[in-house]
């Protein structure tokens, strides 16, 4: 493996890249000797546990530490740095207002254990956002406590589970497609369920009979994504929950892929009896990089019994109160309420768009997606010609003639600039590349996306053996993802 600086051939010495720059005596701060004898470490703390250095960690400067931490931030790459069209993930900018305003210190100083009449604004913006987000998606009942979209797909089944336990018929069985997010079997596996595939149709989406042929009264429900993985509207919908509905199931809606759907569809006027939202996909808190997340349920009137508990109730002198008295209740399933600062740049991002402008982003999401689309379809395979929402899956049929891959093509792209999309997902599509620009692209952004995909669809006819090194502008070439795999090294051991 070669290590580089970006834009130079020329190598870079070892000790300008890991942590072992340092060199004895060095040090970063200037403390003053402590007086007061009384409020030493080893008097406060006890001897024993108070050391002078730590063996093995740098010894190095203050400027020396700036300068590696920015040096790694610049090889680093962000939404706000450039495009990032991961499909499914929906990694688009958010205004940098609601990162402030989740900051306030009314917000950030409340403890979740304060007398309730000490914080009424906010459990009244807890339950003004459980009222918008049900009013978005036509489901009456809401929960934000699940801390991501797999954690919201948990206590989703959970509730279904809970519901035909009630009923006194506990079902084991749980359909899932083909299309549907990687995360739903095994979601379904951890509540206790068997999981049975459904193939999707010829066209990409689910087929109403082929549900049907599958749904009996042991199963507990369908978990279906809509927009699918491949991009595709669902469109026989209603269809598959009559289906569903009349062997006495649940219709299960993965709202990931929302971003296609908000201010146009409510799911749960096509008969979705529980889904899951990603407020840190759709609703402005940046996804990625492991930070909180908030994956809101969604419910038919007959689950609300059933939500975690405690909830927030608005009594008749318009106060608000928390309520534990949850007979039913699956329990808690979170800490406190949730992720509050998740929730704070949900709802100023909800009152920022208001309704026209909500159903305005969803359609320069999904006119965004069919751009690229259309202006890639001569030059990259189209797996499905169904028409795209708000992402677009296309593969490497074409340029694997020349022996150049979607990995290939990945690597090329970071070379030109940008962020490569999702790639070998959806599993369904073979050597898949799952492009989702958002609506936050402008046109001169994705004109450019464009016209770098299609000089590698040029370089993969002209000089095909040349993509097995890219990249080569990077701080560090192709890795060796296999064994990257199989033996990650994560994290630092100083060297002996």
């Amino acid at each position: 493996m070669t290590v580089k600086t970006p834009g130079q051939s020329g190598l870079l010495m070892k000790e300008d890249l890991i942590f072992e720059i340092g060199k004895e005596g060095r040090i970063g701060y200037s403390i003053p000797e402590c007086k007061l004898e009384k409020a030493c470490p080893a008097k406060l703390f006890g001897e024993d546990i108070v050391r002078d250095g730590v063996d093995g960690l740098p010894e190095v400067s203050e400027v020396e530490v700036v300068r590696h931490f920015t040096r790694l931030s610049q090889w680093n790459f962000g939404v706000d740095t450039g495009l990032y069209p991961l499909g499914s993930c929906t990694m688009k900018y958010n205004p940098k207002i609601n990162e402030v305003v989740a900051r306030y210190l009314g917000f950030i100083k409340a403890h979740p254990d304060m007398p309730e009449e000490l914080v009424q604004g906010n459990l009244e913006l807890i339950y003004e956002l459980e009222r918008l987000l049900s009013e978005i998606n036509g489901l009456p009942a809401v929960t934000l406590q699940p801390a991501a979209g797999a954690h919201g797909e948990l206590t989703g089944m959970m509730l279904v589970r809970s519901y035909h336990e009630a009923k006194g018929k506990p079902r084991h069985k749980v359909l899932v497609p083909d299309t549907a997010h990687g995360t739903n079997p095994a979601t379904s596996a951890l509540c206790g369920f068997d999981v049975v595939e459904v193939k999707s149709g010829p066209e990409g989406y689910l087929m109403a009979e082929d549900v049907a042929a599958l749904m009996d009264e042991d199963v507990a429900g369908l978990m279906m994504t809509n927009p699918n993985t491949v991009g595709i509207y669902e469109r026989n919908i209603k269809e598959i929950a009559e289906v569903v509905h009349a062997k006495g199931g649940l219709l299960y809606c993965d709202g990931a892929n929302m971003n296609a759907l908000l201010g146009v569809v409510r799911p749960g006027d096509l008969g979705v009896d529980v889904m899951h939202l990603n407020l840190h996909k759709t609703f402005s808190t940046p996804h990625g990089g492991g930070g909180p997340g908030c994956g809101p349920v969604l419910a038919i009137k007959e689950l609300e019994p059933f939500m975690p508990k405690p909830r927030i109730l608005k009594k008749e002198d318009g106060s608000y109160t928390i309520d534990c008295d949850r007979p039913q209740s699956i329990g808690q399933i979170r800490s406190a309420f949730g992720n509050f600062g998740v929730m704070i740049k949900a709802y100023a991002y909800l009152r920022e768009l208001g309704s026209d402008h909500i159903r305005r982003a969803t359609e320069l999401a999904v006119l965004n997606a069919n751009y690229i689309r259309v202006n890639l379809i001569e030059r990259f395979n189209l797996p499905y010609e169904t028409d795209s929402l708000h992402e677009v899956v296309i593969n490497d049929k074409i340029q694997a003639e020349k022996n150049v891959t979607t990995m290939d093509i990945a690597k090329r792209l970071i070379d030109l600039g940008f962020h490569p999309p999702t790639v070998y997902f959806p599993l369904v599509v073979k050597a898949a590349m799952m492009i989702e620009p958002t609506e936050t692209a402008s046109m001169e952004e994705l004109d450019q996306f464009i016209a770098a995909m299609i000089k590698i669809a040029d370089e993969a006819e002209e000089t095909p053996e040349a993509f097995h090194d890219y990249p080569e502008l990077t701080s560090w070439s192709r890795l060796d993802e296999v064994t990257a795999a199989r033996k990650p090294v994560l994290r630092w051991v100083p060297e002996k």
